[in-house]
């Protein structure tokens, strides 16, 4: 990790011509299309390394935006999913036809070898049914499908605009922590 810090302070130092990478000398960039973007945090700040959005292209930008929150939002599930089989399983059967009960499938990537293929298939077309037919963006914003407060449409929108944007970089700053994790 220490290493990779220091190549990303070689990149900066490239970038903006100084020691620490001091963006306000580097008013040119069109990195700086996005800087005011939602998910721009400190203490990074808007961070490209790869120059994806050095084109200053708003429609691909909202795109990667999309996929970022959409593989955040799966991270976080699966790292919840990880967790939680150590404290709660299921009672019953998950398969009556080969006696195969909640209790009986290991914490970890372990299970995926005991879950049979018939309930992988079955999780990949509900996955699939949810994403193709129900899950519809809503407006022009990045991961917006219109479920309101915690993706709960029973809880409504957060109105305040002020309170919605903390709360969406916090989805985006967990998102990006459960990608790493």
């Amino acid at each position: 990790l220490a290493m990779m810090a220091i190549i990303v302070m070689f990149f900066q130092d490239g970038l903006t011509g100084s020691a620490w990478g001091d963006w306000a000398n580097y008013t040119d960039s069109p990195l700086r299309a996005f800087e005011g973007e939602l998910g721009v945090q400190p203490p990074v700040g808007f961070w490209d390394p790869l120059g994806l959005s050095s084109d200053g292209d708003v429609a691909v930008f909202k795109r990667r935006r999309e996929v970022e929150l959409k593989h955040g939002r799966i991270s976080m599930f699966a790292a919840m999913g990880y967790i939680t089989p150590e404290y709660f399983k299921f009672p019953g059967e998950l398969s009556p036809k080969l006696g195969l009960k909640f209790a009986d499938i290991p914490n970890g990537l372990a299970a995926i070898s005991k879950v049979p293929g018939q309930g992988w298939a079955q999780i990949v077309a509900f996955l699939g049914t949810y994403e193709l037919f129900i899950n519809k963006p809503v407006g022009d914003e990045p991961g917006n499908y219109g479920k309101g407060n915690l993706g709960l449409g029973f809880l409504g929108p957060v109105k305040d605009p002020e309170a919605r944007k903390k709360k969406l970089s916090a989805e985006l700053a967990n998102g990006r922590l459960a990608m790493m994790a």
